[in-house]
């Protein structure tokens, strides 16, 4: 760190408690006296994960010169690699909402590009179950929904026809999803990220993008190394050891993506929406040579997900997951290096057991085992509707050249070309 600069922060710390806004603002200020490395680039990814992965693969096929940021050691490490691995139809979210669009279109397009990549899937179907007849309202909702978002092949089931397919099932009645499938994550990323490259684009990994203000119209990204950033102890603003100034960021930084934007200064925060945090705990099914299911089961949604289901791997182990617990008190520095708590009490267990019962009435004690977790990055708190994705633009913020994704939880994942189809055909100039 510059010694001036250094001198100047102690000094605004010693006169004054500052905000952190505030703090940022001086920053700014600052970087612009002092001869930090400064470079022009055409477009800024930051994010390594699919979303990101796929937009920077769609920039670089448009002839863009793009380099990747991200914070980790390498692509995948936030929720693109901690979620159930699936491929949603588009049956759950409201017609013509952004999830709905691109879960539909990025279906087509994910499928497709398994095929012709040699990319692992399967398209094993989804049968979501009423468990009791009070259910059963909010399964022809469902339904409806489904075909008004062009989802094809939905098919209602009795109760005895479900269980038929399925003999370890309990419901009353189910919708089958035939397109509804799996797809192993990080070959997909792997793929993403070795089309992205071929094309020209850069990773840039262990980098961390702390922040940015807006000068002449244009976006100056701050950029520190990782490891400088797990020594920081808060006493001061971070120093950033290069600047960059790109003609297109898109902020795809998923969980930090909103702690990111509010230290764009120039950026209006007032356009910025609240964030939310909520991890979900995976358990597997253990001493089980069979699968007691051959497709995806899913109770009706809940509150925050969409309920503790069934899902499997490409390699036949199943899983049950995620439930829903709200967490806070996530600083920034901590979201920037997705400092979460991943861990899984055995304990949790006991809540699975009556929530999967209900469906899979044969489930034994002690069948449980901890999998794995991951967080979702949300825009809408407990015991409120979900929001949409969000995509944020020029028309939106004011700010030339800035794209923010915000919200993009699930169906993230299948909807990530889309994204990047839409991104690309919207923002490109």
């Amino acid at each position: 760190m510059l010694p001036r600069l250094k001198q100047t922060l102690q000094s605004l710390k010693r006169t004054a408690r500052i905000s952190k806004a505030q703090a940022i603002k001086n920053l700014s200020t600052q970087i612009k006296k002092e001869d930090v490395p400064t470079e022009k680039l055409d477009c800024v990814v930051i994010g390594a994960g699919v979303v990101g992965i796929a937009i920077a693969r769609e920039l670089a096929s448009k002839g863009r010169e793009v380099l990747v940021l991200d914070s980790a050691s390498t692509f995948g490490t936030g929720t693109s690699s901690r979620n159930s691995e699936v491929i949603h139809a588009g049956i759950y979210y409201p017609p013509d909402s952004l999830k709905a669009l691109f879960c539909v279109r990025g279906r087509e397009l994910l499928y497709r590009y398994c095929y012709e990549h040699g990319v692992p899937c399967k398209q094993i179907g989804k049968l979501i179950v009423a468990t009791g007849p009070l259910e059963i309202s909010k399964l022809n909702e469902l339904m409806n929904r489904g075909t008004q978002n062009g989802v094809d092949n939905l098919k209602m089931l009795e109760g005895f026809e479900a269980m038929k397919m399925e003999p370890e099932l309990q419901c009353k009645k189910a919708l089958l999803s035939p397109v509804s499938g799996i797809v192993d994550s990080h070959s997909l990323m792997l793929s993403l990220v070795g089309e992205a490259e071929n094309n020209g684009t850069t990773f840039s990994y262990n980098s961390t993008v702390i922040g940015g203000h807006l000068e002449g119209n244009c976006l100056h990204l701050y950029i520190v190394e990782s490891k400088d950033l797990e020594n920081w102890n808060g006493d001061y603003p971070l120093h950033p050891e290069l600047v960059l100034v790109p003609k297109l960021v898109v902020n795809s930084a998923g969980l930090s993506s909103l702690a990111l934007a509010k230290r764009f200064h120039g950026l209006d925060n007032g356009i910025i929406p609240p964030g939310f945090f909520a991890r979900g705990c995976y358990f597997t099914l253990s001493s089980t040579k069979v699968p007691p299911f051959e497709h995806l089961i899913y109770p009706i949604p809940e509150d925050g997900g969409l309920g503790v289901h069934v899902t499997l791997d490409l390699d036949g182990q199943l899983k049950f997951g995620p439930d829903v617990e709200w967490i806070d008190g996530i600083d920034d520095v901590s979201s920037f290096l997705n400092k979460y708590d991943y861990s899984v009490s055995a304990s949790r267990a006991e809540r699975f057991y009556p929530e999967i019962r209900k469906y899979y009435p044969n489930l034994k004690d002690g069948s449980l085992q901890p999998g794995y977790s991951g967080i979702r990055p949300k825009i809408s708190g407990p015991r409120r509707s979900p929001i949409d994705f969000v995509i944020q633009g020029e028309d939106i913020h004011g700010v030339p050249g800035l794209v923010n994704l915000f919200g993009i939880e699930s169906p993230g994942l299948t909807a990530s070309m889309a994204i990047a189809e839409h991104l690309a055909s919207r923002f490109l100039k």
